[in-house]
C-alpha cells in the first residue's frame, strides 16, 4: 500500500487522491485545510476516543465481577441499581429540558412516515432508496404477497389485479374518503377551482374533506390528482389508455404513495468495508448522492437499464400556481461507532478511529449539497443529518458532539449544522437515555430503538448472569417492552414532537409483507413516527399506516404518560425454568445457520448487508446487528453449560453443508464444506467461540480480521 504523507499522517494513496481530486474541489476547503484539520482531529480527539472504549471494557468487567459474585441467589433490582450507580454506569438524570435542534427538514421534524436503511456501497441500492419517496401501491401490492403468493409469470392476472384496485378502493375510502359512496364505486376523476370531483352514477361527489385536495400533476397521458392526508401526498393517477386504466370505469391506472421520507445510506452495519480500498468505495457513492450526479446501469432480463436520481414532481394548485414537492427521500448518513480503526490514515504508525475518518469525510462530501445552487437536492434548510450508532452513554454522545462541532469548523460551516441521530441500542444508552438526548441536545433529530442490536448488547452486558432465555421469550420479556416504550416517552419528555424523529426498528422479512402490513401499524401507534423497511416496496405498503395513525395527535395522548420503572429496563431475561433438549439444539442449530449464512458473503464477498435463508429457507434481512445476536446467545449458552464446544463445532460443520446448499446457485459462492478451514467458517467460529471476549458482543473485529484474510488469499 503506497502512502503520502499530509500534516504528519501516513495516508494511503488512493484515499489521499480520492478526497484531493473528487472530494475537495467544488467546495471552499483547500487541501492543506483538510488535512490540517484531520491532523488536528486525531490530536485533539484519538486519546480519548480510546479512553471512552477502555471505560466500557473497564465496566464491563465491574459488572461481570458483580454476577459471578451474586450466583445463584434471587434477583436483586435495589442492589444491582444501587451497584450500576456506584460505579457511575447509571448517571443522574438531567432537569427537564428541550431540545433546540435548530433548522430540521420537515421530513425529519413534523412529518411521519417510513424510514428505509441501505448500504451506501451498493449505488443500485443508494438510489433506489433514494427514489422511494413516491411508490406505486398498485406494484407494491400485485407484487408482493399481499394479494396472496406472489405471481410466477409474466403478463397481468385479471382476477389479481381486480383484487389489488379493491383493495386499494377501500384504504383510500378509509384515508381520503368522498362525502358519499365509495372510491370503488367513482366512474371519472376530474378537478376544478374547489378542488376533487369524482362522478358516482351520474352525481358529482367530492372529497369529505375538500382541504385534502392539492392540484394536478400531469405527465404523458397521466393526470395525477395530488391529495394530502396526514402531512403525506397521495396521487389518483388517471390514464384511461393504459392497460390497467382501460380495465377500470374511472380510468384510475394507479395510486402512488408518498413513501419513504428519509432513507438512511450506511456506512456501518449493512457494508462490509474493511480497508481504504472499501471505504473509498463508500465514500464515492455518498459523494455522488450530495452532487446529485450518482448514476448506475445494471442488467435486468437481457436489458441493460439506468439508475439516476429522480427529480421533483411539479404540481399545479386550483388557483394556477406550482407547487414543488420533493422527488427523493431526504437523506441521512449513518457513520460508523467509536469501535474501529483504519488503515486508510496512520498517526505515528498506527491505525486510527475510522469514526473520525468517517465525521470528516461524509460531511465534506456533504458540502456540495450545502452548496448545490438552483438544482435539486437534500436538506431545504441547509443542514446534514449523520446518524452516529453503537454509543454507550452520555459521555459518547458528549464526545460525538464535540468531535462534529471540529468538524464543522475545519470545514467552514455554522455551529449544528451537522444534526445528529442517536441509535438507542445499547443497554448503557437505554438507561441514561434522557442524559444522551440532553449531551447533543443542540443536534439531535432522532432516536430509536432495534431489538437486535439492544438484544446482543443485553446478553453480553448480563453474560455471566446466567443463561438467557430462547427467542420466543426474550420477545416477550419485561426489558424489552420497558425499552420500547421508555425510548418514545422519554423522547417526547425531551420536546422531540414536531422537533424529531423517534423511530422504532427493521422489519426484517423482506418478503412477508402481508404479515408486516398486519403488524407494523403498531409502530405508529407507540406514538414513533418512523420506523425502519428493508425495501422501497415494503415502504409504500407501510406509508398506509401513517394514514390509518395520526401520529402527531398519538404522540399528544402519550404526553406526560409515566414512564416504566428503570429497574425493569435493568432485570435481564434469563432463564427461570430449564430448557428442553429440542429448544436449545434448535436455537443452536438455527444461530449456527444464520451466522454463516450471513459471515460467508460478508468474508468472501464483502456483502454487508443480504437477503440470507433461514434454516426454514424463509428469507431474512441480515446485518451484522443479527449476526450479533445470534452470537452473542451461542456464547451465553456455551458459557453457562447449556451447548457444549462439541455441539458448536458439528452444528457449525452440518449447518455449513446447509449453506452451501442454499447458495449452489451462486457462481461467486465458495464452499464451506468439507474443508471447514477457510476465512468465513473460521469468522463464525471465532464469533461463538470468542463471543464472551468480544468487546460488547461486536462482530466487526473478527468480520474485518477474516475479511481482510480473505482479500489477501484473492490477491494471491
Amino acid at each position: 500500500m503506497a502512502r503520502v504523507t499530509r500534516h504528519g499522517l501516513e495516508v494511503d494513496q488512493d484515499f489521499a487522491r480520492f478526497v484531493e481530486d473528487q472530494v475537495l474541489p467544488g467546495t471552499k476547503v483547500q487541501a492543506d485545510a483538510f488535512w490540517r484539520g484531520y491532523a488536528a482531529l486525531l490530536d485533539g480527539f484519538m486519546a480519548e476516543n480510546r479512553a471512552l472504549l477502555d471505560r466500557r471494557a473497564e465496566l464491563q468487567a465491574q459488572i461481570d465481577d458483580w454476577l459471578k459474585a451474586r450466583g445463584n441467589q434471587p434477583w436483586d433490582a435495589a442492589a444491582y441499581r444501587a451497584f450500576l450507580t456506584e460505579i457511575g454506569y447509571l448517571v443522574p438524570e438531567p432537569a427537564p429540558f428541550a431540545v433546540e435542534n435548530g433548522a430540521v427538514d420537515p421530513e425529519i421534524a413534523s412529518l411521519a412516515g417510513p424510514q428505509l436503511v441501505v448500504p451506501v456501497s451498493n449505488a443500485r441500492f443508494a438510489l433506489n432508496a433514494a427514489n422511494a419517496r413516491w411508490g406505486s401501491l398498485y406494484d407494491a401490492m400485485y407484487g408482493s404477497d399481499v394479494m396472496g403468493p406472489p405471481p410466477a409469470g409474466g403478463g397481468i392476472d385479471p382476477a389479481r389485479r381486480d383484487a389489488v384496485v379493491a383493495k386499494a378502493a377501500a384504504f383510500l375510502d378509509q384515508a381520503l374518503p368522498l362525502a358519499s359512496g365509495s372510491h370503488a364505486e367513482v366512474t371519472a376523476y376530474g378537478a376544478d377551482d374547489q378542488g376533487l370531483v369524482a362522478t358516482i352514477a351520474g352525481q358529482t361527489v367530492r372529497l369529505a374533506d375538500p382541504a385534502a385536495y392539492v392540484g394536478i400533476r400531469r405527465e404523458g397521458g397521466d393526470t395525477a390528482y395530488v391529495l394530502r392526508h396526514n402531512g403525506l401526498h397521495v396521487e389518483l393517477v388517471v390514464n384511461p389508455d393504459h392497460p390497467i386504466g382501460a380495465a377500470c370505469e374511472s380510468g384510475l391506472r394507479d395510486v402512488v404513495m408518498e413513501a419513504a421520507l428519509t432513507a438512511i445510506q450506511d456506512c456501518e452495519d449493512s457494508v462490509a468495508a474493511v480497508d481504504a480500498e472499501d471505504k473509498i468505495g463508500v465514500y464515492a457513492n455518498w459523494l455522488g448522492l450530495m452532487k446529485g450526479d450518482l448514476v448506475e446501469s445494471f442488467d435486468k432480463g437481457g436489458k441493460t437499464l439506468t439508475r439516476r436520481l429522480a427529480g421533483d414532481r411539479q404540481i399545479t394548485r386550483p388557483d394556477g400556481s406550482t407547487l414543488t414537492l420533493p422527488g427523493r427521500a431526504l437523506l441521512l448518513v449513518r457513520n460508523v461507532g467509536h469501535l474501529m480503526t483504519t488503515d486508510a490514515v496512520l498517526k505515528d504508525g498506527a491505525e486510527t478511529p475510522e469514526g473520525l475518518m468517517d465525521a470528516m469525510v461524509t460531511i465534506a462530501c456533504a458540502l456540495h449539497d450545502l452548496d448545490r445552487g438552483d438544482r435539486p437536492g437534500n436538506s431545504r434548510v441547509g443542514s446534514v443529518y449523520v446518524v452516529k450508532p453503537k454509543m454507550h452513554g452520555p459521555d459518547e454522545a458528549a464526545f460525538a458532539d464535540r468531535v462534529f462541532t471540529h468538524v464543522e469548523q475545519v470545514l467552514g460551516l455554522p455551529a449544528n449544522t451537522v444534526k445528529l441521530g442517536l441509535m438507542d441500542e445499547e443497554r448503557r444508552t437505554s438507561a441514561n437515555l434522557a442524559a444522551c438526548i440532553h449531551a447533543i441536545r443542540n443536534r439531535i433529530v432522532f432516536i430509536n430503538t432495534g431489538f437486535l442490536d439492544r438484544t446482543g448488547d443485553e446478553i453480553h452486558t448480563s453474560m455471566q448472569g446466567g443463561a438467557f432465555v430462547g427467542r420466543a421469550g426474550m420477545k416477550a420479556s419485561t426489558w424489552l417492552q420497558a425499552y420500547e416504550d421508555r425510548n418514545v416517552l422519554i423522547g417526547l419528555a425531551a420536546g422531540m414532537k414536531g422537533r424529531a424523529q423517534i423511530g422504532k426498528g427493521m422489519w426484517a422479512k423482506p418478503d412477508a409483507l402481508a404479515e408486516m402490513l398486519e403488524v407494523k401499524i403498531g409502530h405508529p401507534k407507540s406514538g414513533a413516527s418512523t420506523a425502519w423497511v428493508p425495501s422501497p416496496t415494503a415502504a409504500t405498503l407501510h406509508a398506509m399506516h401513517y394514514h390509518m395513525v395520526d401520529v402527531a395527535a398519538r404522540q399528544d395522548e402519550l404526553a406526560g404518560k409515566a414512564l416504566p420503572d428503570l429497574d425493569l429496563l435493568l432485570t435481564p431475561a434469563l432463564a427461570t425454568a430449564p430448557l428442553t433438549r429440542d429448544e436449545i439444539l434448535r436455537e443452536l442449530d438455527n444461530s449456527a445457520q444464520g451466522i454463516l449464512g450471513y459471515v460467508v458473503r460478508w468474508v468472501d464477498q464483502g456483502i454487508g448487508c443480504s437477503k440470507v435463508p433461514d434454516i426454514d429457507d424463509v428469507p431474512l434481512m441480515e446485518d451484522r446487528a443479527t449476526c450479533r445476536i445470534s452470537a452473542q446467545y451461542l456464547a451465553n449458552w456455551l458459557e453457562h453449560g447449556l451447548i457444549t464446544r462439541d455441539q458448536v463445532e458439528d452444528a457449525l460443520r452440518r449447518m455449513a453443508a446447509k449453506v452451501d446448499a442454499q447458495n449452489a446457485g451462486d457462481p461467486a459462492y465458495r464452499p464451506m464444506a468439507p474443508g471447514f478451514d477457510g476465512p468465513a467458517f473460521e469468522a463464525a467460529r471465532d464469533l461463538i467461540l470468542t463471543g464472551t471476549r468480544q468487546p460488547s458482543g461486536y462482530t466487526e473485529p473478527a468480520l474485518h480480521a477474516r475479511r481482510k484474510e480473505a482479500k489477501a488469499l484473492a490477491r494471491a
